[in-house]
């Protein structure tokens, strides 16, 4: 379950599989409407009257992307067929437009023909009722619709344009769809098909021994047939392999504002680096959500997907992007949370990327109580992100223009959701979605919020509300520091659980504690930080060859072993990458950073073949579980690389001082 390549602009993301079959089509809204739904667009060639799918186990994959951008870069050989494909995907900086090139070596002493078969099965809107599939004689292209949605499908090579076509009927009946026509090497032509409707079409390319021809395939969208008309006169005209080469160079012009002195950590650290921060762009729409992930074959799981936009994930992660020098990438984020927040100032459980309410498993009332079904959290860390990018950025008019509504309603709303008797917030879920209760957790993250919102409110001047905010985020700490600092096992708790006699300890190890310091609550070298973070470090520490850190012990997600003592959950990426933000800020010396630094090159050990990292690792094994790749998982690696460079930094200053 992963998607080994992903390429987008903000409007269009496509997601490959490690065979480069297109399996995802995202648009207009980056993670919604999926055009493909996890199908498979095949990719196959027909040689010497052998014919194979990519998905043959004989084809040997290089997955990988040209270096600093969003094209790919793919090498597929199949030594019984005796070809080498080079393969290069990319999508438009800003036209929604797909291109490939593919590149036919032919590995034998003869020159032969060679067909390449692209076959577009299409669930357009997200389903496969009342699509159309069409042969376009006008441009000689084939293509799909339904509504407001086009797709239209065209290539060449040196021997001319399209060679075949065909449309039909798909997962209907018998039919499997056109994709079969193909393994014979001739399309049959049919020119129309509606319903649940597939395609394929062809080029073919005469290659010289021991040489080499260059084949294209693209695919323009939008939102009427004169629209994909122009976008596929665009690339004809403008020529596609010119276009793929812009592509490159836009993408290495955005990586500029990235930070190149990474201090000591290895070149393949900084190539995963700068390759995260284009992973997260991928994810994130120019209209501003900021998607966890949008890898549909967690679907087959539990009916549901992660193409939303959770808000305490899109505040981390526009943290990290702000802290690496992205500010303008995020800045929508704030802008999209500003639109969402409810009218009681708190943002719901997560969005779809168009804004609307995304679906939940919170509900309004248990056992007769009602109950808000928010996780607290997620309100708080926006405030808290947006702060900690004014801080570094100091462009004023992003908060100014959100002051009135996101600002002050939403720090409203966090200063009078309070548990009086404890002077803590109210219940809520916990970040991992699972459980009610009062986490330590969330309330570092209220504290953070309502200090950034006292900062916010002090620097326009509105003085009494900075002291009203300011107040609370002191009761709330003294809150914690009181209920849930547990002297007997000496370290913070969980959370509190209200139980009929009252509120009782979750003394369950949580690696999600590290928020303690993060939000500002304690500094790095309290005591208690320190031995709280100590116990993470050894209770949930996996301890198999793959290592890595779980999220909780005994965490159920996807659990592979019921080894507690040594597995007490899976290895998440960013699990573990707190730990190594804890050595990173607790560093006093260059040596201190030698675990941070093993923890990154870890990282980069454990990501897919093309770079790209998952949610978790299976403790057993390495590969990947649940979804990939993980918008998060690529931020906090972001954000960890940002925090190294600058502490190695501050420490040789500090070295070369002494001398």
């Amino acid at each position: 379950m992963a998607r080994h390549l992903v390429i987008g602009n903000g409007k269009l993301l496509v997601n490959l599989d490690r065979n480069c079959y297109i399996r995802d089509i995202y648009y207009p809204f980056v993670g919604q409407l999926n055009h493909v739904g996890g199908q498979y667009c095949r990719f196959g060639i027909w040689v010497d009257g052998q014919f194979s799918w990519l998905e043959n186990p004989e084809w040997k994959f290089d997955l990988g992307y040209v270096e600093d951008s969003l094209v790919t870069n793919v090498v597929a050989r199949n030594e019984r067929l005796g070809v080498e494909l080079h393969m290069n995907d990319g999508i438009h900086q800003r036209e929604c437009i797909y291109i490939k090139r593919v590149v036919v070596r032919n590995l034998t002493s003869e020159a032969r023909e060679f067909r390449l078969f692209f076959n577009q099965d299409l669930m357009i809107d997200g389903s496969e009722v009342g699509d159309t599939a069409a042969y376009y004689p006008e441009n000689h292209t084939v293509f799909h619709y339904k509504r407001s949605s086009y797709f239209m499908f065209n290539g060449f090579s040196d021997e001319g344009g399209m060679m075949q076509y065909s449309t039909g009927i798909k997962r209907f009946h018998h039919a499997e769809g056109t994709w079969r026509d193909a393994e014979d090497g001739i399309l049959m032509g049919n020119t129309i098909a509606q319903g649940s409707v597939d395609s394929t079409i062809s080029f073919r390319t005469v290659v010289p021994p021991s040489g080499e021809k260059t084949v294209y395939y693209w695919m323009s969208i939008g939102k009427d047939l004169e629209e994909v008309k122009a976008l596929n006169k665009y690339v004809q005209d403008s020529n596609p392999e010119k276009l793929l080469s812009r592509i490159v160079i836009y993408w290495k012009h955005w990586l500029h504002r990235a930070e190149d002195n990474l201090g000591d950590l290895p070149p393949e650290v900084a190539r995963t680096f700068r390759q995260s921060l284009l992973i997260v762009r991928t994810q994130t729409d120019e209209r501003g959500a900021i998607i966890a992930a949008n890898d549909t074959d967690i679907l087959q799981y539990n009916r549901d997907h992660y193409s939303y936009m959770w808000p305490r994930d899109g505040a981390l992660i526009a943290e990290a992007m702000s802290l690496a020098g992205f500010q303008s990438v995020i800045s929508p984020f704030f802008q999209f949370c500003e639109r969402t927040l409810s009218p009681d100032g708190y943002l719901y459980h997560k969005y779809n990327p168009d804004g609307t309410v995304g679906s939940s498993w919170h509900p309004y009332i248990v056992q007769g109580n009602q109950r808000l079904p928010i996780q607290e959290d997620e309100t708080a860390l926006v405030l808290f992100a947006l702060w900690k990018d004014y801080t570094r950025n100091q462009v004023i008019e992003l908060p100014q223009s959100l002051y009135n509504n996101l600002i002050r309603k939403g720090a409203a709303f966090l200063s009078s959701y309070m548990e009086d008797g404890l002077s803590l917030p109210k219940p809520s879920y916990d970040l991992w979605e699972e459980r009610y209760g009062i986490w330590t957790y969330t309330v570092a993250s209220v504290y953070g919020g309502l200090m950034a919102a006292a900062f916010f409110t002090e620097l326009f001047g509105d003085y009494e509300r900075s002291d009203h905010f300011r107040d609370t985020a002191e009761t709330i700490k003294q809150g914690m520091l009181t209920h849930l600092w547990d002297e007997g096992s000496g370290r913070f708790a969980r959370g509190l659980i209200q139980k009929d006699d009252g509120w009782e300890k979750d003394m369950t190890l949580e690696s999600s504690l590290f928020g303690i310091w993060e939000f500002g609550v304690l500094p790095v070298n309290d005591s208690r930080v320190i031995r709280t973070m100590n116990a993470i470090k050894q209770g949930l520490t996996v301890r198999t060859g793959v290592g890595g850190v779980a999220r909780y012990t005994n965490d159920y997600y996807f659990q592979q072993s019921g080894d507690i003592e040594n597995v007490p959950g899976n290895p998440w990426i960013i699990c573990t990458l707190w730990i190594a933000n804890f050595e990173i800020e607790s560093a006093k010396s260059l040596a201190d950073l030698e675990g941070p630094r093993r923890t990154l090159q870890w990282v980069v050990e454990h990501a897919l073949s093309s770079g790209l990292l998952p949610e978790q690792l299976n403790p057993h094994d390495g590969s990947p579980l649940s979804v990939a790749p993980l918008t998060w998982s690529h931020a906090t690696f972001v954000q960890c690389v940002s925090k190294y460079s600058a502490k190695y930094a501050e420490l040789i200053t500090a070295a070369a001082a002494k001398l």
